[in-house]
């Protein structure tokens, strides 16, 4: 198969009035499945040497493939651009498969992480904004946003996003211990002092809850 794949790349010398239709198909079926088959296998030699920690040779691997319409690629070249820090490369890389799949939120998860390393705080609540618009619900993506806006001082905007993350995971730490000192923050006192308390519940003895209660008692 392999054989007939290569000598009849050019369709001009395939000789259809000899094999007919049949014959055309055979050899479609030839060539495509030859080409998946360098796919698979550039795939799998580039994690083999990711895994190894040869960043540089897995990006080869896949560029010796690579076709600017691949979600599947540009995802791949965004991490591996991103582990060998290529920041600048691994953002173009994923921002190509963002605009393949518009509505996928997995390659703007992986668009964040160039981003926050440069320090692009903007841009980085920007993507999540766009995620959030998708999956209202995103509990991870509240919490970040809701984390960005309590870092800013801007307690007000991070209220709703923090609550949304309570309500969706009433008894998790993360959550009741940032929601507890942004409505600390707020000056609203009884609803930190039941979130302190609470997070006493999950973690006791824990040591910013502690803290939280102190300066409410004060």
């Amino acid at each position: 198969m392999e054989i007939l794949t290569k000598k009849f790349l050019n369709l001009s010398d395939f000789p259809f009035k000899k094999w007919g239709f049949f014959g055309l198909v055979f050899l479609l079926i030839s060539i495509s499945s030859f080409a998946q088959d360098k796919l698979v296998n550039a795939f799998k030699e580039s994690y083999a040497l990711e895994n190894k920690g040869d960043f540089n040779g897995a990006i080869e691997k896949i560029k010796e493939v690579y076709k600017s319409d691949s979600y599947e690629m540009n995802l791949r070249l965004g991490w591996l651009n991103y582990q060998s820090s290529k920041l600048q490369e691994s953002e173009d890389f994923y921002n190509k498969a963002v605009n393949l799949k518009p509505y996928a939120i997995e390659p703007k998860f992986g668009l964040v992480l160039p981003l926050s390393v440069q320090g692009k705080w903007t841009e980085v609540e920007e993507v999540y904004l766009r995620i959030l618009k998708i999956d209202p619900q995103n509990s991870l993506v509240n919490y970040r946003i809701g984390l960005i806006y309590y870092n800013r001082a801007n307690f007000e905007k991070a209220d709703p996003y923090l609550e949304k993350v309570v309500n969706l995971y009433p008894f998790d730490y993360d959550g009741l211990i940032l929601l507890a000192w942004n409505k600390l923050s707020l000056q609203k006192t009884r609803e930190a002092t039941i979130l302190f308390q609470k997070v006493l519940l999950l973690n006791p003895g824990d040591t910013s809850a502690l803290e939280g209660l102190k300066l409410l008692n004060e």
